[in-house]
C-alpha cells in the first residue's frame, strides 16, 4: 500500500499567496513532477509520509517497544556530511561573497543547476513545504517555503522547523504587506557527488540545492536559510544571524543568565546547552535551560541588550559520542520520536554508536554484518533529528516572541595546545576579535580530513553568507551609545597534557567555567589581566594551573597566523584596532 500524502489543491490564484503559487507552478513547470503536495505539518501528514517511507524502504522501524516512534534512515555513502566545496554564494558582486565563500555569477549559477532541475522529479511527488524559523508570533522570527522531492526532507522539517498551515497563514499575511519569504528548491536528483551543488541568492533571498538528501545540504531551513541568507538578512536589517546555542543558567538565588556561544560542528554545543549540573551544583540550586543548541538570532533591544530567539525547533545533533555520561539529557530527548540517520543498530533493533555503551551492534550504518574492519559501526556524523520540547532542560522561554536577554558570548574551538580553558575579552571590540581568530580542529561534519587546525571566525567559515570583512564591521557596529552589550569569553575544552589526555573533565564539570562567566557578568569573580586578555584569578575556578595558565612565548607564532588569516580578507577588514 502506498499510504504517501494525497496531492493537495493549491491556494486559489488570486489570493494574497499569488507570488508562491506563481513560483511553485514556475517549478512545476520545470522538474515535471508526477504530484504536488502542499504541507499542512498535521499530524495524520506526518504519519502518512512515514508509513510511505516504511514502504518503500527510505525508512526502517527500529525497536518500538524501547524506542517508540523512532526510525532508521541510511544515506547514500557518498551523502554523508556537508559539501562545501560545492557551496556557492551567488552576488552580483564576486567581492559581496568574499573570500571565505564560493563564489558564482547569480545567472551562471541559475544556468547551471537549472538544466540539472530539469525534469528531475519524473515519476515523484513535489512538497510544497512552508515553515517559520523562530516562534510562529515572534517579530523576530522569518519564513521560507522549501520544495522538495523528499519526503524525507519534509519530514525532518516538520520536526526543526515550525511548518505547515500556521507558518502558510504567516507568508500570507506578510504577502499582503509586502513581505517576502525565503524560497528554497531542493531535489535529491541522482545523488551524483560531482553534482551535489548549493546555491545561495542573498540578494534574492533564494536556495537553490541539487543531488543530497543529507541534512545540511537538504533541510534548507537550517544552515543554508537560518545562517547563509539570515546573515546577509541580519546585516541589512541590524542584526546577527548567529552559529550559537543558547542556554540558560538559573543561579541558587534564581537569577537566570542567558549564554549565547559559538563553537563549530561536533564540538560540544548540544552537550553544553543540554548541561546537567553535577549533583552539589544541583544541591546548591543552580540549573540548565536550553533554549537552543545551534543556531541563534540575536537582536538589538530598546534597552540596549542583545535579545536571541532559537529559529529552530528542534535539534538536528550528532550522535557518536553521545551517552549518558556525555549528554543524558540528549539520551532522553531522543528516546521516542526520533529519526536517527547513519546509526548502527544492536539485535534487537536498538539504535547504536560508538560512545553510547559496550554493546556490540548487529548491523553498521550501511545495513552490514557490523565487521570492525569497514571502520566504525555508525557513521562519524550521524545524526538523529527530535522536536526541542521533548528534552528534559527545554526552557518554555524558547517560545518567547521577544527572545531572551544575552548576558555573555562564549566563543570556543577544538584545541588540543595552546589554547587555556577560559579568558575574557577586555571590551566588545577586543571580543570581536576573539572571535574573529577562532581556530578548530576539524570533525567529521563536513567532507575532508579529521584533525586539521583551521580558522573559523566565529564558527561562521562555513556559513556566513558575505564578506567576513564587512561581518566583522557589522558586529563592531553594536558597539554604539546606549549599548549594554554581553561580555565576550573564550573557552576551550579540549586541552591535552603530554600524555595525550584531557586535562579537563568536561560534561557536567562545565559548570564551573559558566558560573565563572556569570560571576564575572555579575562583577564578583575574580580575574587577572594578561595579553591575551583576563584570567580566572588563582582559586578562581578549581582547576590545574596547566590548562588555566598561557604561555607568552607560544602565542606569538598563534598571533603572526592569526594576523596571516585575517589580511586574508583584504581591505575590507575594518581599520578599527581591535585587539
Amino acid at each position: 500500500m502506498n499510504a504517501r500524502p494525497r496531492p493537495q489543491a493549491m491556494p486559489a490564484a488570486g489570493s494574497r499567496l499569488a507570488a508562491l503559487n506563481d513560483w511553485v507552478a514556475e517549478v512545476a513547470a520545470l522538474t515535471r513532477p508526477d504530484r504536488i503536495h502542499w504541507c499542512d505539518g498535521s499530524d495524520a501528514e506526518y504519519a502518512a509520509l512515514l508509513a510511505g517511507m516504511l514502504d518503500d524502504g527510505t525508512l526502517v522501524a527500529l525497536n518500538q517497544d524501547t524506542h517508540p516512534g523512532c526510525y532508521l534512515h541510511r544515506s547514500h555513502p557518498e551523502d554523508v556530511a556537508r559539501v562545501e566545496h560545492l557551496t556557492f554564494v551567488c552576488t552580483r558582486e564576486r567581492d559581496d561573497a568574499g573570500p571565505n565563500n564560493h563564489w558564482m555569477a547569480p545567472a551562471d549559477a541559475h544556468a547551471q543547476v537549472d538544466a540539472l532541475f530539469d525534469g528531475c522529479m519524473r515519476g515523484r511527488t513535489l512538497y510544497v513545504v512552508p515553515y517559520c524559523m523562530g516562534p510562529i508570533d515572534s517579530p523576530l522570527a522569518r519564513c521560507g517555503v522549501e520544495i522538495t522531492d523528499s519526503p524525507y526532507v519534509v519530514a525532518n522539517m516538520r520536526l526543526m522547523t515550525r511548518m505547515g498551515a500556521d507558518a502558510l497563514a504567516r507568508i500570507e499575511r506578510e504577502g499582503a504587506q509586502g513581505t517576502p519569504f525565503v524560497r528554497g528548491l531542493h531535489s535529491t536528483g541522482e545523488l551524483d557527488p560531482a553534482r551535489r551543488y548549493i546555491m545561495h541568492f542573498p540578494e534574492e533571498l533564494s536556495i537553490k540545492s541539487y543531488g543530497s538528501g543529507y541534512g545540511g545540504n537538504a533541510l534548507l531551513g537550517k544552515k543554508c536559510h537560518a545562517l547563509r541568507i539570515a546573515s546577509w538578512q541580519a546585516r541589512q536589517e541590524g542584526w546577527l544571524a548567529e552559529h550559537m546555542l543558547i542556554l540558560g543558567l538559573e543561579t541558587p538565588h534564581g537569577d537566570t543568565h542567558y549564554i549565547a556561544a559559538a563553537f563549530p560542528s561536533a564540538c560540544g554545543k548540544t552537550n553544553l546547552a543540554m548541561l546537567i549540573p553535577p549533583q552539589a551544583y544541583r544541591e546548591q540550586g543552580w540549573k540548565v535551560w536550553t533554549v537552543g543548541d545551534d543556531i541563534a538570532w540575536l537582536h538589538p533591544g530598546a534597552d540596549g541588550r542583545l535579545w536571541a530567539i532559537n529559529p529552530e525547533a528542534g535539534y538536528f545533533g550528532v550522535a557518536p559520542g553521545t551517552s549518558a555520561k556525555t549528554n543524558p539529557n540528549a539520551l532522553a530527548t531522543i528516546a521516542r520520536d526520533t529519526i536517527f540517520t547513519n546509526v548502527a543498530v544492536t539485535a534487537d533493533n536498538q539504535p547504536w554508536w560508538e560512545g553510547l555503551d559496550e554493546r556490540v551492534p548487529a548491523l553498521d550504518w550501511q545495513g552490514r554484518p557490523y565487521d570492525p574492519a569497514n571502520g566504525p559501526a555508525a557513521h562519524p556524523n550521524a545524526r538523529f533529528t527530535v522536536n526541542a520540547r521533548q528534552c528534559p532542560s527545554w526552557s518554555p522561554h524558547a517560545e518567547d516572541a521577544q527572545g531572551v536577554p544575552i548576558s555573555a558570548i562564549v566563543f570556543g574551538g577544538r584545541r588540543s595546545t595552546l589554547v587555556p580553558l577560559v579568558y575574557e575579552a577586555r571590551d566588545w571590540a577586543h571580543g570581536v576579535f576573539v572571535g574573529a581568530s577562532m581556530a578548530s580542529e576539524t570533525t567529521a561534519a563536513a567532507t575532508g580530513q579529521v584533525g586539521v587546525l583551521r580558522r573559523d571566525p566565529m564558527a561562521m567559515k562555513p556559513f556566513c553568507g558575505y564578506h567576513f570583512g564587512d561581518y566583522f564591521a557589522h558586529w563592531l557596529s553594536f558597539d554604539r551609545p546606549g549599548a549594554r552589550l554581553p561580555t565576550v569569553f573564550h573557552v576551550n575544552w579540549f586541552r591535552k597534557g603530554a600524555d595525550g589526555r584531557f586535562l579537563w573533565p568536561g560534561f557536567g564539570e562545565n559548570i564551573r567555567v559558566l558560573e565563572w562567566i556569570v560571576g564575572r557578568v555579575e562583577g564578583g569573580a575574580q580575574a587577572e589581566d594578561t595579553p591575551i586578555g583576563r584570567l580566572p584569578a588563582a582559586g578562581a575556578i578549581d582547576a590545574s594551573d596547566a590548562i588555566l595558565r598561557y604561555e607568552h612565548a607560544d602565542w606569538i607564532g598563534e598571533q603572526a597566523d592569526v594576523d596571516r588569516a585575517l589580511a586574508e580578507y583584504g581591505e575590507r577588514l575594518p581599520a578599527h584596532a581591535w585587539r
